[in-house]
């Protein structure tokens, strides 16, 4: 757009990710430029930019306040996080049509640097939902004497981090429900529901592994199924909005009665989506990961388990570390596993390490890798003497009970 000789005016951020998105976080310092191109020389009052942050809420509703008289209900609301001014060029003056102090500008294209910090308090992550928003911008203004001023706006992203490497994060979630059908007079048998995922924290782009138990005892035919849903929330004036959306799904086997059906890490990917916003006082975005069966002519039975879709990864560390465990406990509770009733003496010390094992290990000094001879003589001798010895043998009575000597209650065996 050419406003007089005010050819453009661009604003650019300094991206530092290679996206060349501009994403801050909390803490972050947003930095960019203003460009402006003018075809002849401008006289300017100033040039400055506005950035601010803010989350807004607003909707409306119907009310009827007798039989022919309705109005409607205005619900808003704001939360500012921060509001930032500077002047790149001039001053501020009352006088907006005063020709004294004044900028000249010449012909060309020229750059002015701009730089703030975000605060280092928490801040919303950005976000558009259906009744508000959270929202982050710099805006740039050209003001001249009798000219209107020159204004263009562009908009930053903000993650605020949800690390889900937190302990209250990697917990397994689990239910089981249970609901038996009536119809008059008859009853059916129970359709019994369990299912539990390794975790609650999650991040776009993972596959959750749902692993659950539908038993259909009923005389229907049902449909275990699973869906991820966004839950929006929006508070003003003592009044919550919700919005409900479905963000994935998946469907099981049909089970006629008397079947039952496993699902051993049924995967369910999620999508692209904003990360939950759990500390914002008039918005909230919270995910639920509901596994469900579809049953005709009768309300579903289902169960809610709760998700956080946080911004960092999970490490692999804990990836492994969740998995097993969870995998560990799925079987024990699901599959029936139990420990065998009297232990299983294990193998004898001649079975694991045979005599040529043993005086090798003996071997001087000089024969060990580098770590072994790095260590002390004392400490090396010490490792190489009990290193094979074979351990005591096993009983499952104790040969040596204790015997305690004072008044003092003894320790159990082990």
């Amino acid at each position: 757009m050419v406003l007089g000789k005010v050819k453009s005016l661009t604003i650019s951020f300094d991206c530092l990710n290679d996206s060349n998105v501009p994403v801050y976080s909390s803490g972050d310092t947003v930095s960019g430029r203003v460009s402006l191109e003018v075809t002849g020389e401008i006289r300017v009052k100033s040039l400055k930019i506005h950035a601010r942050g803010h989350a807004k809420v607003r909707w409306t509703e119907s009310r009827n306040a007798g039989s022919n008289t309705a109005y409607t209900q205005n619900y808003t609301e704001e939360v500012e996080y921060f509001n930032h001014k500077d002047i790149l060029v001039g001053h501020e003056r009352d006088d907006d049509n005063s020709e004294e102090g004044l900028h000249t500008i010449h012909s060309g294209r020229h750059e002015y640097a701009f730089s703030f910090e975000l605060p280092q308090t928490p801040l919303a992550t950005s976000f558009e939902g259906r009744h508000g928003s959270v929202r982050y911008w710099v805006k740039a203004e050209l003001h001249r004497p009798w000219f209107l001023p020159v204004k263009l706006k562009k908009e930053f992203t903000v993650f605020e981090h949800i690390d889900i490497n937190t302990p209250s994060l990697l917990s397994p979630q689990a239910g089981t429900k249970e609901k038996t059908l009536c119809c008059w007079f008859c009853t059916s048998g129970p359709i019994s529901l369990s299912a539990k995922i390794e975790r609650k924290g999650y991040t776009p782009g993972e596959s959750i592994q749902i692993f659950a138990e539908i038993e259909n005892c009923s005389s229907r035919v049902v449909v275990p199924k699973a869906a991820i849903y966004q839950t929006q929330a929006f508070y003003a004036k003592g009044k919550m909005k919700e919005v409900k959306q479905l963000v994935a799904n998946l469907r099981g086997d049909s089970l006629s009665s008397g079947k039952t059906e496993t699902w051993n890490g049924k995967q369910l990917k999620i999508p692209p989506v904003s990360p939950s916003i759990l500390d914002c006082s008039i918005i909230r975005v919270e995910y639920s990961l509901m596994v469900y069966v579809d049953i005709p002519g009768a309300m579903d039975l289902f169960l809610n388990l709760p998700l956080v879709i946080g911004t960092i990864p999970l490490h692999p560390f804990g990836s492994r570390t969740s998995s097993v465990s969870s995998q560990c406990s799925m079987n024990m509770n699901w599959l029936g596993l139990t420990l065998p009733e009297r232990p299983e003496a294990p193998p004898s010390y001649a079975e694991v390490v045979t005599e040529e094992q043993r005086q090798s290990s003996l071997a001087p000094i000089g024969a060990c890798d580098d770590f072994e001879r790095a260590l002390p003589g004392p400490l090396f001798a010490y490792i190489q003497e009990f290193r094979f010895l074979p351990p005591p043998l096993y009983s499952e009575i104790d040969p040596n009970p204790d015997q305690p000597t004072d008044d003092r209650p003894s320790c159990p065996s082990r």
